[in-house]
């Protein structure tokens, strides 16, 4: 059964390098517990390929030259996140670490502050923990922009000094405790709005 185990994890961790988001299907007659799956039949894994937007890298790189670091924050597993991680350059040229969110239950504060200084990548991540993040990474001095469009991404967006809401995808609640919202989705729009931003304040100072 180990062999088994072994055997599927390396055929998911090659389908999510990809990258796809990889589901894993069995059957049994009963429901089984987190430590029993004896019961059941294994029948496969599915392979879902969620391509970049267009001008995704393009956008990070922009952010990159306008001196903003870029953080991914995830419900997807390690290595699809990591994949698109490499994809997008989010690490600018360096090497991509990535911080699963098993490791990150029982985490002191001020150890994810250190951690949160240093990752590029926060994979499986629930609403709690989203906001455990941005308030680590508060705790090391920075100004978190935070972007999302779902309930689970509220706590954060309305913890994070700027809140970046979808406004045509997003949730009310997201929209509702953003600061900022992008009426179009296209998160290229950013780029627009802190050109113009920088040009204000360098005309107010």
């Amino acid at each position: 059964q180990s062999q088994l185990f072994d055997l599927l994890g390396r055929i998911n961790d090659q389908l999510a390098a990809r990258p796809t988001r990889v589901l894993g299907f069995a059957r049994g007659e009963t429901a089984p517990t987190d430590d029993e799956v004896s019961g059941l039949i294994w029948l496969g894994h599915l392979a879902m390929v969620d391509p970049l937007r267009p001008g995704a890298k393009d956008f990070i790189s922009a952010l990159h030259g306008a001196g903003i670091e870029t953080v991914m924050i995830t419900g997807d597993q390690a290595a699809t996140a990591g994949a698109i991680a490499r994809e997008l350059d989010l690490a600018n040229g360096g090497p991509v670490r990535i911080i699963d969110s098993t490791t990150l239950t029982a985490m002191d504060p001020a150890l994810l502050s250190g951690l949160a200084r240093k990752t590029h990548v926060f994979a499986r991540v629930s609403a709690d923990q989203k906001l455990a993040i941005v308030q680590a990474l508060q705790a090391t001095g920075r100004v978190v922009a935070m972007t999302g469009d779902g309930v689970n991404d509220a706590p954060a967006l309305k913890a994070a000094n700027i809140g970046i809401a979808m406004g045509a995808s997003g949730t009310d609640l997201a929209r509702g405790v953003a600061n900022v919202v992008i009426r179009d989705d296209e998160l290229t729009t950013l780029i627009d709005a802190i050109a113009r931003g920088r040009t204000v304040h360098r005309n107010i100072r």
